[in-house]
């Protein structure tokens, strides 16, 4: 009797391995006995061992690309997002994107796709904060409050998030007044442009705190994942009724979005003549924690017709070392450059990437351990020759970002961002690299507006008064409109002021926790 319990024991062992390997399972880079739905994934933000939640191949999510691309965009939206979040049917997630997305777009399609010479520029801009961060922020409160129904959570849900820039702002429009949840977000002190930082510290709601870090954005980022760390493991708010998530992009439900607009830009070039169906299409993104690269990566494993992944970094170009050589090393000078949101030296979303690419949940809890303990680690060669097959890479300094935001307006009469002129000046270089390349789509993830002192000296126009004062100058100089949300930014009352050292981020965090009012 007791071997046979024993061998039953193995059986429903060995049934239940299988079921979990053929399910649609999250589980985290660093073990694959961390597993959660899709909803759980949503609401945790990051796996309990600091690792991020992954399907263990995005390849089981492929869609029907033929009906895709006859959708519009909302309705394409759901069937994305429901592949990608399976806990939620195809009619729910379409309810949820219409409550984040419909009338809050200057575009009914959210990101159009606009030809730029014999390229095409996807912009990620139009949105209510002016960065491509709306995009996947506008509905993740929307699926943090839905999934915590499905995990059946009472719990009010305290967002920690780290910014570069944009995802504080986007995050708390995002979450504001969304009731059952509050969010603090740190950013960089010195680290981000007058206009961000304008446009956080004058953020409205009762449920909205930022704080300022002293150090840069790999400072505050690193903090907050220890944050995460400490909370899971000694638990200081037992009892409080209170549950911590993200809604930086290693939150699975924050990068989920994004893989969208890759097949809007598609159809897009479909529908324009560009691309015939089925002809594969390179995208070049201006990247700096890997997230929107990734989001590329993982629509290409869905089915879409991309060719090659292009990443575009500033002078910060440790990614670009890495797709090149396979040795990731964040030991190296840290620039402040006129493209802020890439000023990163830890690109966290890069940690799915090496799941994905390996299966090996113990070899990236290797890496990211010498990561952290050394700051450098080399992936094995057969993954460096599967990076090297799917992405190409290059940098910009900014005096190259400068000029290639003179060149695009000299000869298209098209005005981009700091970020933009990044990954425009590196789409160049791919194609005189790769003759025989595919259309070419370049992310633009940033209104030129959030940073016109940068853009007015590349135009070469003398500056006259404050950096709110460049944004009339700009529009004046090039007819192109301030968008609506920017407009008299800086006659808006500043609501937040902190600035803390990294080390006092936790009791920042907790005394912030069991305040019941921020803004009474």
């Amino acid at each position: 009797m007791k071997k046979r319990n024993i061998l039953r024991r193995k059986i429903l062992g060995f049934v239940d391995f299988v079921m979990k390997k053929n399910q649609k399972i999250y589980q985290s880079t660093r073990s694959e006995r961390l597993t959660a739905s899709s909803a759980q994934a949503v609401l945790q933000g990051i796996a309990p061992d600091g690792g991020l939640y992954t399907l263990r191949d995005f390849a089981q999510e492929e869609v029907d690309l033929q009906a895709l691309l006859k959708m519009d965009t909302l309705p394409m939206a759901a069937e994305i997002l429901s592949a990608l979040l399976p806990d939620f049917s195809k009619e729910e997630m379409l309810d949820l994107v219409r409550a984040a997305y419909a009338g809050k777009f200057e575009t009914p399609d959210l990101t159009p796709t606009v030809a730029v010479g014999e390229d095409a520029v996807l912009e990620l801009f139009r949105g209510p904060t002016s960065a491509f961060k709306d995009v996947a922020l506008s509905i993740l409160p929307y699926l943090m409050r839905a999934s915590a129904a499905k995990c059946g959570s009472q719990e009010e849900i305290l967002i920690l998030t780290a910014t570069s820039g944009d995802t504080g702002k986007a995050a708390m429009e995002g979450f504001c007044d969304v009731p059952g949840t509050r969010i603090i977000v740190f950013y960089p002190d010195n680290g981000v442009s007058a206009v961000q930082k304008a446009q956080m510290t004058t953020q409205q709601g009762n449920n909205v705190c930022v704080c300022a870090v002293r150090g840069n954005f790999d400072d505050a980022q690193t903090g907050v994942k220890q944050i995460f760390s400490r909370i899971q493991q000694e638990n200081p708010l037992t009892g409080k009724n209170i549950r911590f998530s993200s809604a930086n992009s290693i939150n699975i439900g924050r990068l989920a979005p994004q893989v969208v607009y890759y097949f809007s830009a598609y159809k897009a070039l479909l529908d324009a003549g560009r691309i015939r169906l089925g002809e594969p299409v390179d995208f070049c993104v201006p990247t700096g924690n890997f997230g929107d690269i990734l989001a590329g990566f993982i629509a290409k494993q869905m089915g879409l017709p991309a060719g090659r992944l292009v990443c575009a970094s500033n002078a910060n170009n440790v990614l670009t070392d890495f797709l090149r050589t396979g040795v990731y090393d964040r030991r190296r000078p840290f620039h402040l450059t006129v493209s802020p949101s890439m000023d990163i030296l830890v690109s966290s979303n890069l940690e799915r990437l090496l799941y994905l690419l390996s299966g090996d949940a113990k070899l990236v809890s290797e890496l990211m351990a010498q990561l952290s303990a050394q700051g450098h680690y080399q992936v094995p060669a057969a993954m460096l020759e599967k990076i090297r097959s799917l992405f190409w890479a290059g940098f910009c300094d900014d005096d190259a970002t400068c000029r290639t935001i003179g060149q695009v307006w000299r000869d298209h009469r098209y005005l981009c961002d700091t970020h933009t002129a990044v990954a425009w000046h590196v789409a160049q270089q791919y194609k005189a690299a790769n003759p025989d390349h595919n259309q070419v789509v370049i992310l633009s993830t940033a209104s030129p507006y959030k940073f016109p002192e940068a853009v007015l000296r590349a135009l070469s126009i003398p500056q006259q008064g404050s950096g709110f004062d460049a944004m009339l100058q700009l529009e004046a100089a090039t007819g192109v409109p301030i968008p609506a949300n920017l407009r008299g930014l800086d006659a808006r009352p500043v609501r937040h002021q902190d600035v803390i050292d990294r080390e006092n981020m936790l009791e920042y965090v907790l005394d912030k926790a069991v305040n019941p009012s921020w803004h009474a």
